[in-house]
């Protein structure tokens, strides 16, 4: 259910219908800066910048900002920059991933910004599409996401999301993180300066994980949501990068919500509910990346706080771990051997069309 008119009270004015026809076109040659935050990412980062590259959308300011890699990260982004112009390395002491994002908006003056982790994929037509998203939406329009596709270690889809929201949404996003991801995003760098760029206090104070949502809230304040309804996202659960602090990122949503919960006190119930979710997500994520005793923490903290529906969710987390499989390559390979060898073995994201 789309939230009502009063779920904005308190924010600043929205652009009425009005406004929507007097915002300026979208140029086809319109440039966008894609940030790419990197921290140890020798593995996946050839992969993620092929697919940016790819973009049908070819007017694109790519800055890789290299959070104090220790491995050959920074190596690999330069043999890619040899190869297309567009990409530029930056480099600063480890930050996190909210001061990296900043700095990388900061060497560009794009009308439009993207974020993408460095181990996440996009398809070739997300750019494009999200550009004519916000289009249509006009000047009220601030921030375009997609649906995604979860992808293992080897790039192989797992599960497939599609949230739905558009339009004002402060209200859903209390409720959930529908958007899922940073690497789902384009937003006008009006919507992004005007929320305060990502805030690196949550680092700082400990709690790392959830700039994402902070930003998004923010941005629902004032501007409307536009939601592109193909998985333009590969987006990567690995053992290595999954929340590789469950609690840290929990303290950095209860910081968050916590936030929302004074300015918004409307919204109590919703974000309780977001609250509980994320307690079951992040306890998911803990088991799957072998974690148990976060996981045990979790799960205690969810049957307490909602045991009937954590009850009736135990189901879908187990399914969810299943598929997952988040294994060594070799486990994956006896698997396959043991089957047909021409059946399917789950798709990998970057043969699939979207």
């Amino acid at each position: 259910m789309k939230s009502g008119a009063d779920c904005n009270a308190g924010a600043i004015r929205l652009p009425t219908p009005a406004d929507k026809t007097k915002a300026p076109m979208i140029q086809d040659n319109a440039r966008v800066g894609v940030v790419v935050p990197m921290f140890n990412a020798e593995r996946t980062i050839r992969a993620t910048l092929t697919s940016i590259c790819q973009q049908d959308h070819q007017a694109l300011d790519i800055i890789v900002v290299d959070d104090g890699s220790t491995d050959q990260s920074a190596s690999i982004v330069a043999s890619c920059a040899e190869r297309d112009r567009r990409i530029r390395l930056m480099r600063q002491s480890n930050a996190g991933v909210a001061q990296a994002r900043n700095s990388g908006a900061a060497s560009t003056d794009a009308e439009f910004l993207a974020f993408v982790d460095a181990d996440d994929l996009w398809a070739p037509s997300k750019i494009a599409l999200q550009l004519r998203a916000l289009q249509e939406g006009g000047s009220s329009a601030g921030l375009a996401y997609c649906w995604f596709a979860q992808i293992d270690e080897d790039g192989r889809v797992f599960s497939l999301y599609r949230p739905d929201a558009d339009g004002r949404v402060l209200q859903r996003m209390c409720r959930m993180n529908f958007v899922g991801n940073g690497s789902s995003m384009l937003m006008r760098r009006s919507a992004f300066e005007q929320a305060g760029q990502f805030d690196p206090s949550l680092r700082a104070r400990n709690a790392q994980g959830c700039e994402d949502l902070l930003m998004c809230l923010r941005i629902a304040e004032s501007y409307e949501f536009r939601v592109v309804p193909q998985h333009l996202v590969g987006y990567r659960m690995t053992n290595v990068n999954m929340s590789s602090d469950v609690m840290q990122m929990l303290r950095s949503c209860e910081i968050v919500l916590a936030e929302y919960r004074e300015k918004y006190p409307q919204f109590g119930s919703d974000l309780d509910a977001h609250l509980v979710d994320m307690i079951h997500w992040l306890a998911i994520r803990a088991l799957v990346g072998g974690r148990l005793f976060a996981a045990g923490d979790l799960l205690k903290r969810y049957f307490v706080l909602e045991p009937r529906t954590a009850i009736s969710r135990l189901p879908n987390m187990i399914d969810m771990y299943c598929r997952a499989r988040l294994v060594p390559r070799w486990v994956k390979i006896r698997v396959k051997r043991m089957r047909n060898e021409n059946a399917e073995f789950r798709r990998l994201y970057e043969e699939t069309i979207w």
